[in-house]
C-alpha cells in the first residue's frame, strides 16, 4: 500500500514538499521534524509514550508537525534512528526538567524555607500543570482545602486526585460537608481546562504561602516520645499536671505515649522475635527481673516470653530467678530499651503497631 502511495506524492506538489525522501533527506530535516519522525517510530512499535507530561505548547508544535509529514523513506529513518540511540547513548546525566523536580530531587539537603521560596518564585510564572505536584501532598496538607474553601474548589480538587485518596480524604469530612462536596462533584462536567489549571495554581499559591514550621512532628507527638523514655514517676506527674491544664491535649498525649506496659495490646505476637533480637540479653533480663511483683510491667515480660522460642525463655528465666534485687532506674532503662528496638522497628517499616481505635 505504501507503494501506491508514492506515486501520488511525487505528483502532487503540496504532498511532495512534505515529503521525505531521497539521499540527502536526514540533512533536510529540522529537529522538529526528527522528533516527529522518532514519536511515529515509537507509537507504531507499540511504545507507551508520556507526551502529556510535555508542556501544552510542545504537545501543539509536535502534533503540527506531525499533521505536515507524509512519507519518510527507510533510508532515512534508519538514519534518524541511528541518530537518536547515538545522542541517547552520549547522555552522562540527567536532569528532571522545572524547578519541582529539581526540589524532590534535592530533598532533605536543602533547607524547608528555600525550598519555599523557590516554589513561590516558580509558582508565579508557572505553566505547567500545578495538579502534577498537588496530587502527591499529604492527606493532611489537602484536608483544609475541603473543610475550608468553597465546596466548588473541594470538588475540582477531588476530581483531580487519584480515586482512593479522594475517598480517604472524603472519608474524614464530617457527614453534612462531605454530602455537599460530592454534589458539587456532578456540577463540574463543564468546567474547561484552564480554569481547573487557575484553580490549581491559586491552591498551590496558598500552600506555599503557609509559613514553613520548625518541628517536623506536632506537639502531641514530641511530648509523647519525650514521656516514653522520661522515669515512670516523671510521666504520671506531667500527665496529670497536664489533664488539669488541657484535658484534651492529655488524652492525645496519653494516646501518642508507648511504653513497656503497653507492648502486650500493641505489639503483634509474630513480631516479638523481631524485638528480642535488638535488644541485649542482659537488657532482656533486667527488664523482666525488675518487672516481677507489679502486675502490669510483668503482664509486658510475660507476653514477651510467652511468643519467642521455649529455650530462649527458659534461659532467660533461670538467668532472672539468679539475678539479685533490681533497682528501679535500671530496670526501666532496660525497658526502654525494649521501647527504642520497638520504635526503631516500627519506623523501618518491619513491623506494624495496632492502633488504639483497632483494639
Amino acid at each position: 500500500m505504501t507503494q501506491d502511495l508514492v506515486p501520488l506524492a511525487r505528483i502532487a506538489p503540496a504532498r511532495r514538499a512534505l515529503s521525505i525522501t531521497g539521499p540527502d533527506a536526514r540533512r533536510m530535516l529540522t529537529p522538529r521534524a526528527k522528533a516527529a519522525i522518532i514519536v511515529r517510530y515509537l507509537l507504531t512499535e507499540g511504545a507507551a509514550l508520556p507526551l502529556a507530561s510535555l508542556p501544552e505548547q510542545m504537545q501543539a508544535a509536535l502534533a503540527e508537525q506531525m499533521g505536515q509529514m507524509r512519507l519518510v523513506d527507510r533510508t532515512t529513518l534508519d538514519g534518524v534512528v541511528g541518530e537518536f540511540l547515538s545522542e541517547l547513548e552520549s547522555v552522562g546525566l540527567a536532569f528532571p526538567g522545572g524547578i519541582e523536580g529539581a526540589l524532590n530531587m534535592m530533598d532533605g539537603h536543602i533547607s524547608q524555607s528555600a525550598a519555599t521560596r523557590l516554589r513561590r518564585m516558580a509558582g508565579a510564572t508557572a505553566k505547567g500543570d500545578p495538579w502534577e505536584r498537588i496530587v502527591t501532598l499529604p492527606v493532611e496538607r489537602l484536608l483544609p482545602i475541603l473543610t475550608d474553601e468553597a465546596v466548588e474548589v473541594g470538588a475540582v480538587m477531588l476530581s483531580k486526585l487519584p480515586v482512593a485518596r479522594a475517598a480517604d480524604l472524603l472519608g474524614k469530612l464530617p457527614g453534612d460537608r462531605a454530602r455537599r462536596v460530592a454534589y458539587a462533584v456532578s456540577m463540574t462536567g463543564n468546567v474547561d481546562p484552564e480554569t481547573v489549571r487557575r484553580i490549581g495554581h491559586a491552591l498551590l499559591a496558598e500552600l506555599d504561602n503557609q509559613p514553613s514550621r520548625a518541628f517536623e512532628t506536632a506537639p502531641v507527638q514530641r511530648v509523647g516520645a519525650i514521656l516514653n523514655v522520661s522515669p515512670a514517676l516523671t510521666r504520671d506527674d506531667v500527665l496529670q499536671g497536664l489533664e488539669a491544664e488541657d484535658a484534651a491535649f492529655a488524652a492525645e498525649v496519653r494516646k501518642a505515649i508507648f511504653t513497656f506496659v503497653h507492648i502486650p495490646d500493641r505489639v503483634p505476637p509474630r513480631d516479638v522475635p523481631k524485638i528480642t533480637r535488638l535488644v541485649e540479653q542482659a537488657q532482656l533480663v533486667t527488664a523482666f527481673a525488675g518487672a516481677q511483683g507489679k502486675p502490669e510491667l510483668e503482664a509486658a515480660a510475660e507476653f514477651i516470653l510467652a511468643n519467642i522460642s521455649q529455650r530462649l525463655a527458659q534461659g532467660l528465666r533461670e538467668e532472672m530467678g539468679a539475678r539479685g534485687k533490681i533497682k528501679d532506674k535500671e530496670a526501666e532503662e532496660a525497658m526502654n530499651a525494649i521501647v527504642n528496638a520497638i520504635r526503631g522497628l516500627e519506623a523501618s517499616g518491619e513491623i506494624a503497631l495496632i492502633q488504639q481505635e483497632e483494639e
